[in-house]
């Protein structure tokens, strides 16, 4: 039977994975040409310049959609979500500190979180070992930011600290 919908608590970290603005990074390409082609000698390619801002707007709403989908990321107070993947904080054993040798850490090397093969460009990794004795790399752009938050989140749910928002 189902119980509803489950309480996760507050957002403690987000990240979207991808901005809209760049959508619009065609588009105004394309407005500079046409500016130049309009105010300068010749013929002015309307048709040819409307189907490059079309096709250049199509690739950015492909990609920006897919990096909000792949790569965001949502810790609340009981779960972690990387990309499309959701994971209790229940799950995590221990959370590694950051590697400040020059000697690779073993957690540097596992299975990222989430359905992507490894951490996403531009994103940092942080060592967990799971409650199955699996490691894996959790990630996100602001790796201090989401290891903070993450830490004090898994020590709560270690302590059987209910989310803040309930009523016990």
């Amino acid at each position: 039977m189902d119980e509803g919908p489950v309480d996760e608590g507050d957002v403690l970290f987000a990240e979207q994975g991808g901005s809209w603005w760049v959508v619009a990074i065609g588009p105004v390409m394309v407005g500079a040409v046409l500016a130049m082609e309009i105010t300068g000698p010749g013929q002015v390619h309307w048709t040819v310049m409307s189907m490059f801002a079309l096709i250049l707007v199509a690739f950015a709403l492909v990609q920006v959609y897919a990096a909000r989908r792949h790569v965001s990321v949502c810790l609340t107070e009981t779960t972690l979500r990387q990309g499309t993947r959701t994971l209790p904080l229940s799950d995590i054993k221990k959370i590694y500190p950051p590697n400040e040798s020059h000697e690779a850490q073993k957690w540097e090397s596992a299975k990222a979180l989430g359905e992507l093969h490894g951490v996403p460009r531009r994103r940092k990794g942080i060592g967990v070992v799971l409650t199955d004795g699996a490691l894996a790399q959790a990630w996100a752009r602001d790796v201090e930011g989401l290891r903070r938050e993450l830490t004090e989140a898994v020590r709560a749910v270690q302590l059987g600290l209910p989310p803040r928002g309930t009523k016990d």
